[in-house]
């Protein structure tokens, strides 16, 4: 008995699992992850903590041990993006909340600016989160 063997079906089905296992299982993207703002007003000063959670959207747990690389508050709501001021890391005791230590000035809308890196994903999560200082 002869077994017939259609070359282009084994070669598609072969290219099929070489795809497959090259490229692995989808990854999560930075889409999947946002930061929110515990509280979406603070108090001005320069003292003023701004909090925030890091999420995975797709179901809702908090992310910790995210390794926030870059942050930049600036009053760019009201027009003043030139307006900077400083962010300093704060110790938290909550899973996937992030505090920060900063210095608002004036009374009116900052935009808070962070960029991340969650483990195990290879791309950046970006958010830019409006908060109004208030006196």
């Amino acid at each position: 008995m002869r077994i017939q063997i259609n070359r282009r079906a084994l070669a598609g089905a072969f290219a099929a699992v070489v795809a497959a296992t090259a490229y692995g299982p989808a990854n999560a993207g930075s889409a999947d992850y946002a930061f929110e703002l515990l509280e979406n007003e603070v108090k001005q000063g320069e003292t003023a903590t701004v909090a925030v959670r890091l999420v995975d959207k797709r179901n809702g747990t908090p992310v910790s041990d995210a390794v926030i690389f870059a942050t930049r508050m600036d009053m760019a709501p009201d027009g003043m993006e030139a307006m900077t001021t400083s962010v300093e890391a704060m110790p938290s005791n909550q899973p996937g909340v992030y505090r920060f230590k900063t210095n608002l000035t004036m009374a009116g809308g900052w935009q808070f600016s962070l960029a991340a890196k969650v483990q195990g994903e290879a791309e950046t999560v970006q958010s830019k989160l409006v908060l109004k200082a208030v006196e």
